[in-house]
C-alpha cells in the first residue's frame, strides 16, 4: 500500500515495492497538470536517477517542500537515462493521480516531477535512426516536457586533448585519447538531428554546450531549434553571447557555480541579463553551490543559488524565485 504523509510543508510518497517500469505512457487529463507555485522553486534541471542517489531519490524528493522547492525536471543524457527520467516522472505522475482520485487533501503539495529525454554530446556516436525513434516514443508521454539534454562539448575531444599536450610540451596521453568523447562534427550531426525533432514533435530544447559557444549558436539558428524556445543549461559563456541566445528567446540555466567566488563571468551575466530570461537549476548530483561546493548537489540547495541570484540583482529572493519558476513553467509550458 502507497503510504501519505502531507502537510503545509512535505509530501512523503512511499511507492510499492513491486512497481515496475510502466509498459506504455500514464494517460493523464488536462486538467490534473498542477500549475507551478510561484512561491516555491522549481529545479529545471536534475539527474536524481544517477547511481550517486542510488537509494535515496525517494527520500530526497519528499523533503523537497521542506526545502522551498516543489518540483524538477529529470534530465536524459542517453537512451537508458531517457528511459529512467519518464519513468520515475510518470510514477510520480500516477501518485498524483491516485491521490486525486482518493480526494487526498493538499495534492498541491505534492512533487511536480517531469522528464526530458535526449543525447548529451557525449553519447553523440550513439545517435541513429533507432535511437531517434525510441526518443520520440518517450517524448510521447505527457510528463516529457523537453528534448534534452543535448548540444555540443568540445573539452574533452580527441582535438583538444592534442591542442592541450601540445600546449604543454609533451605528447597527449593515449588513455585520454582513448576516452575522449566523440569529435565534433560527430557531435554537431547529432545536434542538428535532436534539433529537427524537437521541432518535429514541437518541444523546446535543453542545451548543453561547453567550449562551443558559437557552433552552438550558429546551429541552433540554422535549424532553427529555438523555435519552441529552450533552456541554455549551466550557462558559462559571456555577456555577449548570453545575449544573443536571449534574443532568441532562450532562458538561461544558472546554477551552483552563481555562488562560487571566482565565477565573475557568470556573474556578469547574471546581473545584466533580465531576469526574466533566467531559470534556476542544480545538475545534481554536480556543481553542489557554496558552502556545499565539491559535495553530492541535490534540489535541496537551490535556496542557496536563489539567494545567489538574489544578491547579485539586489532584489528579494522571494521575487528572484517567483519571477524563475515563472520562466520554468513558460519554458516547459506547464500548468
Amino acid at each position: 500500500m502507497i503510504q501519505r504523509i502531507v502537510n503545509s510543508e512535505t509530501c512523503l510518497m512511499e511507492r510499492k515495492k513491486e512497481v515496475s517500469r510502466p509498459s506504455k505512457h500514464i494517460a493523464v487529463e488536462r486538467s490534473f497538470y498542477m500549475k507551478l507555485d510561484p512561491a516555491y522553486i522549481f529545479d529545471t534541471h536534475t539527474h536524481l536517477m544517477d547511481p550517486k542517489f542510488s537509494g535515496e531519490t525517494e527520500d530526497i524528493i519528499a523533503d523537497l517542500r521542506a526545502h522551498h522547492v516543489q518540483g524538477f525536471t529529470e534530465i536524459g543524457f542517453d537512451l537508458a537515462s531517457s528511459r529512467e527520467a519518464v519513468r520515475l516522472a510518470e510514477h510520480y505522475a500516477a501518485l498524483r493521480q491516485q491521490a486525486v482520485d482518493l480526494h487526498v487533501e493538499n495534492v498541491d503539495k505534492m512533487p511536480e516531477v517531469y522528464a526530458a529525454a535526449g543525447f548529451h554530446p557525449e553519447h553523440a556516436d550513439q545517435v541513429n535512426a533507432s535511437a531517434l525513434a525510441e526518443i520520440r516514443r518517450l517524448a510521447a508521454s505527457p510528463r516529457v516536457v523537453a528534448i534534452g539534454e543535448i548540444g555540443l562539448d568540445y573539452h574533452f575531444t580527441r582535438d583538444a586533448y592534442r591542442k592541450a599536450a601540445e600546449l604543454a610540451g609533451r605528447e597527449p596521453d593515449p588513455e585520454d585519447l582513448a576516452s575522449a568523447d566523440p569529435e565534433p562534427d560527430i557531435q554537431r550531426d547529432s545536434f542538428r538531428q535532436m534539433l529537427r525533432l524537437a521541432r518535429k514533435l514541437g518541444k523546446p530544447v535543453n542545451i548543453h554546450s561547453r567550449d562551443a559557444a558559437q557552433d552552438t549558436y550558429d546551429i541552433l539558428v540554422a535549424e532553427q531549434g529555438y523555435e519552441n524556445s529552450g533552456i541554455l543549461h549551466c550557462f558559462g559563456y559571456s555577456v555577449e553571447m548570453a545575449d544573443r541566445f536571449v534574443k532568441l528567446g532562450m532562458y538561461l540555466g544558472i546554477g551552483g557555480v552563481v555562488t562560487f567566488k571566482n565565477a565573475r563571468k557568470l556573474k556578469e551575466v547574471v546581473e545584466k541579463i533580465p531576469l526574466e530570461h533566467l531559470v534556476l537549476e542544480t545538475d545534481a548530483p554536480y556543481m553542489a553551490p557554496t558552502p556545499y561546493r565539491g559535495t553530492r548537489n541535490d534540489p535541496r540547495n537551490l535556496p542557496y543559488i536563489a539567494a545567489a541570484v538574489a544578491e547579485i540583482k539586489k532584489m528579494h529572493p522571494e521575487d528572484v524565485i517567483r519571477i524563475t519558476t515563472e520562466n520554468a513553467a513558460r519554458v516547459y509550458r506547464i500548468g
